[in-house]
């Protein structure tokens, strides 16, 4: 048997695997008539290879033939005529009712900020209390008309939640503040008639005015729960509030000054109940005063159920769906950058609750013409 030099192991039974000719011719020789097969089925293999690869990019071309139809059709789609429909304004139907709603707290009237303690984000002083007080009630007014236009508005309230001064809580504001406690109540009331007076001057509604003291205007060092309101320079400053407009015999306006943390009012089918906010234990969580206030909601809700609650002292506009949470009129301080308080810029609350929708718009009560950053003086 002929065996191949380079390959002697190779006993040419098979057909061999390498390239070697000597091995091929072993291979013919021990097997007769076979190399004009194996010829043969090389070269169909070769073919086969070769009708897979036209047949690859048969399916590659019907493939983007495909693709080019769906571009043309939607050419064509887009060259056609559009069929337009024209949507008609909807104008006011009057048919519907709502009650405003204002929230005014947080307002620490005789507090000074110096614009260099917050790094130039806010500035606060008796002069901007008055500007920013006055555009409160301007800017309130201008909602207040906005929606009337399209639904009818007969009642306004206007939720006074405390904080109006921030009298001599902490030491510190015994150096800061510009005005004693007793001067700053005035201020503040003179302030709050002006407001009332320009609603009942420029609007035909009624006003209810909810009244809940907050957690500065006290006079003593902690807080008291069972004689919060005799303890509270804010309940002097409700009391004679109220006072004023029963002296002038003044239907339209009903003060609500509850002995109570809580004051609720039956808004049509729905109850709101109001409160500072400083009963919220808020102990630094990552949710913000999200979890505990709606802890403290359920909690309350057990005794007397109320469909939205409306607060302050947080110096934070939030909607929380079931609570509405107040900003504030001082606005970011040195004490809220060491906490570590979001920033915010000042402003209040507002929200309609429609007769039938239940609560509906919420949005800002804007305090300044211009967001602007004070000029840090230069050292």
């Amino acid at each position: 048997m002929k065996k191949c030099k380079q390959h002697p192991t190779y006993k040419g039974i098979r057909v061999p695997r390498s390239d070697c000719p000597d091995c091929l011719a072993v291979f013919k020789e021990n097997n007769p008539g076979i190399g004009e097969d194996v010829d043969l089925d090389l070269i169909e293999q070769g073919h086969k290879e070769k009708i897979k690869g036209v047949e690859r990019k048969y399916r590659e071309l019907i493939g983007r033939y495909n693709e080019l139809q769906q571009f043309v059709e939607t050419i064509k789609v887009l060259q056609q005529d559009p069929q337009i429909t024209e949507i008609l304004p909807k104008k006011g139907s009057n048919t519907s009712e709502a009650t405003a709603v204002f929230v005014y707290s947080d307002w620490h009237a005789e507090e000074k900020v110096d614009p260099e303690t917050v790094n130039g984000l806010n500035s606060f002083d008796l002069d901007i209390f008055k500007r920013r007080a006055t555009y409160c009630f301007q800017n309130s007014l201008r909602l207040l008309e906005m929606n009337q236009h399209e639904v009818v508005i007969n009642t306004v309230i206007l939720a006074l939640l405390g904080d109006f001064i921030s009298n001599y809580l902490h030491e510190e504001l015994q150096e800061i503040n510009t005005l004693p406690p007793t001067k700053a109540l005035f201020l503040v009331e003179n302030q709050l008639i002006s407001g009332i007076d320009m609603f009942l001057k420029h609007t035909d509604c009624n006003l209810v005015i909810p009244c809940c003291c907050g957690n500065h205007g006290r006079f003593t060092k902690k807080k008291r729960h069972a004689n919060q309101v005799g303890t509270s320079l804010e309940w002097v400053l409700y009391t004679m509030l109220a006072r004023h407009y029963q002296d002038i015999n003044e239907k339209r306006v009903k003060f609500i000054i509850p002995d109570s943390y809580l004051a609720y009012i039956q808004v049509y089918d729905q109850m709101l109940r109001f409160h500072h906010g400083d009963g919220i234990k808020y102990q630094g969580g990552v949710g913000g005063i999200t979890i505990p206030l709606n802890k403290a909601i359920a909690q309350w809700n057990k005794a007397k159920h109320a469909d939205l609650d409306v607060i302050g002292h947080w110096h934070q506009l939030r909607d929380g769906g079931c609570y509405v949470c107040n900003g504030s009129l001082i606005g970011y301080n040195a004490y809220a950058l060491s906490i570590k308080a979001d920033f915010e810029t000042p402003k209040q609350a507002f929200f309609l609750m429609d007769r039938d929708r239940k609560k509906t718009i919420n949005g800002p009560v804007f305090l300044e013409r211009v967001q602007r950053k004070p000029t840090v003086k230069s050292r």
